[in-house]
């Protein structure tokens, strides 16, 4: 089957199972939605949602969190992992922010990079949210599942958002990152991803070479 086809049958059938998928982070508005994506990295949305409530409440602002004490961010933030390092990083961010440019984030993707604690993963969720995506959010549930599709063989997050941008139209760009982010929580599990009820699995190379797949279905 051609590969312009597959990338169409795939994309139908994450519409079908996912129509409405959206951020799993809660937030409010831009600035929660930056923090809470920092706090996000190497942590899961679940622990980031039930931290972020507390940390908003204190801090409901960049200038506010600009003048917290780093102790108190801390200690709100510690169950995320590496917290040290995220409370700097979110409060240098608050600092300039508030001293340069006004206490608004500029929603354009090099500028967003060069700020700390936000590299392009981060900076693509807060452009696909609140301006227009500049690119496709490659965390680790796109990472692994486009892999195990076929529609990348990278590792890189930077070289494997560059090939799905070049299979995926921009108007996809936002909800194929959400979509495939619950299909790897629901179905395509790292360790034990559920092959046999997945409905991609005709497409899914790592369902067709698995020990486990039956012959028949291949058919």
């Amino acid at each position: 089957m051609e590969r312009s086809r597959v990338v169409k049958l795939i994309l139908n059938e994450l519409d079908r199972l996912y129509p409405d998928a959206t951020c799993s982070l809660y937030h409010k508005d831009i600035y929660q939605l930056t923090i809470a994506t920092i706090l996000s990295a190497q942590c899961t949305d679940e622990v980031v949602n039930k931290v972020t409530p507390k940390l908003f409440e204190k801090y409901p602002d960049f200038s506010a969190l600009a003048l917290s004490d780093i102790d108190d961010i801390e200690q709100i933030i510690k169950p995320t992992g590496f917290y040290k390092n995220k409370a700097k990083n979110i409060q240098q961010l608050a600092t300039i922010i508030t001293d340069s440019y006004n206490g608004a984030l500029t929603l354009n993707i090099d500028i967003l990079t060069k700020l700390p604690g936000i590299g392009r993963k981060t900076a693509n969720v807060i452009l696909s949210e609140y301006a227009q995506p500049h690119g496709i959010v490659v965390d680790t549930h796109v990472k692994r599942i486009t892999n195990r599709l076929g529609l990348t063989e990278h590792t890189d997050p930077n070289k494997i958002e560059r090939d799905l941008m070049k299979i995926i139209l921009k108007d996809k760009w936002k909800l194929i990152s959400h979509q495939l982010i619950q299909h790897g929580r629901k179905i395509c599990n790292a360790k034990k991803p559920q092959c046999e009820k997945c409905t991609l699995n005709l497409y899914c190379k790592f369902y067709k070479t698995s020990e486990k797949v039956n012959p028949s279905r291949l058919r």
